[in-house]
């Protein structure tokens, strides 16, 4: 592995790195609101995946944290290309212990959980939250065999770590593709109930795999004591995602912006819930603190509950009246079976936790960011 030296992060880094300031005002404001914070004082927080959308929102807000409250974390960022890491979350600063820095510590450490090298050591990890994922439908398909391996081995590597260092609370990230195929979605789902997945289907190896990292996780909590909680996540999106990023809900903004009509590939009648990134961060961190070891927890905000077709009817009448959805049926696309996952908070509302941005704010926020980021591009 590699290691880079500590370093914080500035303004004028953020400023260097191109952040705009929806990011910023998300980091802020998830720091001044976040209750939990007392008990992140003087820890080592690992995080895998750490240059993944959500990976880096939560170094960020773990750093805005830290400058805000004093806390003297350490991050330590677990990434597959260091030259990326630093791009994404900072270069290494002469400074690191100037008085005007509170952040000091961010350590990158290289590597890659699809391969079978065990994690480094070297450094004792108080919690850690697991992101590191493959996470595009595309490589789902064409990469079935590393979609699983990855997110099971992976997996199984960061349980092996926890059990080796006696990690304090692990956080297995999951999402809410555990569900497969359910049709009804009249009352909504607990983390108890389960629908159908094809395992012939091949990209059915995403879901299987973050089912059966879910299991092992349940399992090393219960045989080994490891005190291990997963997060499903609903679709999560926010400030910070990049223009190339081919989800639905990035295709849709990029449509309202340009003034193009949205165009559906399916007939869009796939309904679930959404969460916007920092509120899927505070909810991570409400389950590495207050959550029951071997446990499951979705994470949505529960009224964002739509089908795609709807979001689509939605999103122009908010956005852009001029223009419509229009559908041209396409196959190969690699998008996901249809399902109706409307998903209950009830269990992580239970911690403490409940979401502050509805869909209408979640857009806004998606298009202002994405145009912010386009401006400091040109």
């Amino acid at each position: 592995y590699m290691r880079t030296s500590r370093f914080s992060v500035s303004d004028k880094d953020r400023e260097e790195m191109k952040h705009n300031e929806i990011e910023l005002e998300d980091w802020k404001d998830f720091a001044k609101s976040f209750p939990l914070y007392e008990q992140l004082r003087n820890k080592t927080i690992g995080i895998t995946g750490a240059t993944g959308l959500l990976g880096s929102c939560m170094v960020h807000c773990l750093e805005e944290l830290d400058r805000q409250h004093g806390l003297n974390l350490t991050i330590v960022c677990f990434v597959r290309n260091a030259e990326k890491a630093q791009q994404v979350l900072g270069h290494p600063q002469e400074d690191a212990h100037s008085s005007e820095v509170l952040g000091k510590n961010i350590v990158i450490l290289k590597h890659d959980f699809s391969k079978t090298e065990e994690m480094p050591q070297e450094i004792h990890i108080d919690y850690l939250v697991h992101f590191a994922s493959p996470t595009a439908s595309q490589y789902f398909v064409s990469k079935p065999v590393e979609t699983m391996m990855t997110d099971f081995d992976g997996t199984a590597q960061l349980l092996r770590f926890a059990l080796r260092q006696n990690t304090a609370s692990i956080v297995n990230v999951s999402s809410l593709e555990v569900y497969g195929s359910i049709y009804d979605d009249s009352h909504p789902l607990s983390e108890e109930e389960q629908g159908y997945i094809h395992l012939s289907d091949t990209r059915s190896s995403y879901p299987v795999a973050k089912r059966a990292a879910e299991c092992l996780c349940h399992a090393y909590a219960r045989e080994y004591g490891v005190h291990v909680k997963t997060a499903r996540l609903a679709q999560t999106f926010g400030a910070g995602v990049t223009a190339d990023d081919n989800r639905v809900f990035a295709q849709f903004a990029r449509n309202i912006i340009a003034g193009e009509d949205i165009v559906l590939h399916t007939t869009g009648e796939l309904s679930r819930c959404y969460c916007y990134t920092i509120d899927a961060i505070e909810a991570i961190l409400f389950i590495l603190l207050k959550g029951e070891d071997g446990e499951a927890y979705n994470v949505a905000n529960e009224s964002t509950y739509i089908s795609i077709i709807d979001m689509a009817k939605f999103l122009c009448k908010t956005f852009n009246p001029d223009i419509q959805p229009v559908i041209q049926l396409k196959e190969g696309m690699g998008y996901s079976p249809m399902t109706r996952l409307r998903l209950s908070c009830s269990k992580v509302h239970q911690l403490g936790w409940t979401p502050g941005y509805d869909m209408k704010t979640m857009f806004q926020r998606l298009i202002n960011s994405l145009k912010a980021s386009a401006a400091t591009s040109h």
